[in-house]
């Protein structure tokens, strides 16, 4: 599936979107400089983690001003270690490269191998701002409907305080 027929599915289920195409990003600042200010919602940041041993796989959804502290965050969802799964874990799991990493990769993940977590501070937000698969568009989706997306999936989210860390 790609951003094209992702929009179809979300169509198709009359799950409404704004959408902003723009140059690739790979960072969340340089989201913040190519998604228009008009674009409500939280800035979604999206980790794809594994454990120590590579048998659990994580999508963690959290905003771009957290920096999360992974070493706290394995005691808040049950990991023995936690570390940045590689590019091909996230191309094997959610069928995404690195920089494209979003909610709505989870839509490739038919065998449920990935758990969701989501940050308790982006739950809460009225709309969400998330790639549709590629970094070079960015889609705004009120959070009532990325629930439905993730009813379509059979995802269901761990929403959770994500501990962070200050920024040196």
């Amino acid at each position: 599936m790609n951003a094209t027929d992702l929009c179809a599915l979300l169509d198709h289920h009359e799950i409404p979107y704004r959408r902003f195409d723009h140059v690739a990003v790979f960072t969340c600042d340089e989201a913040a400089r190519e998604v228009p200010f008009e674009a409500e919602g939280v800035q979604t940041k999206n980790l794809f983690l594994r454990d120590g041993k590579g048998r659990r796989h994580w999508l963690l959804v959290t905003s771009c001003e957290r920096t999360v502290d992974l070493r706290a965050l394995t005691s808040v969802i049950g990991a023995d270690r936690l570390s940045l799964g590689s590019p091909e874990r996230l191309v094997r799991y959610l069928g995404l490269t690195p920089g494209a990493v979003t909610v709505f990769g989870l839509v490739h993940d038919s065998d449920h191998a990935v758990e969701l977590v989501v940050d308790r501070r982006v739950w809460a937000a009225s709309h969400w701002r998330s790639h549709p698969l590629v970094n070079t568009a960015t889609l705004v989706v009120e959070r009532s409907d990325v629930e439905r997306f993730l009813a379509l999936t059979g995802h269901v989210p761990r929403v959770v305080d994500v501990p962070s860390r200050n920024r040196r």
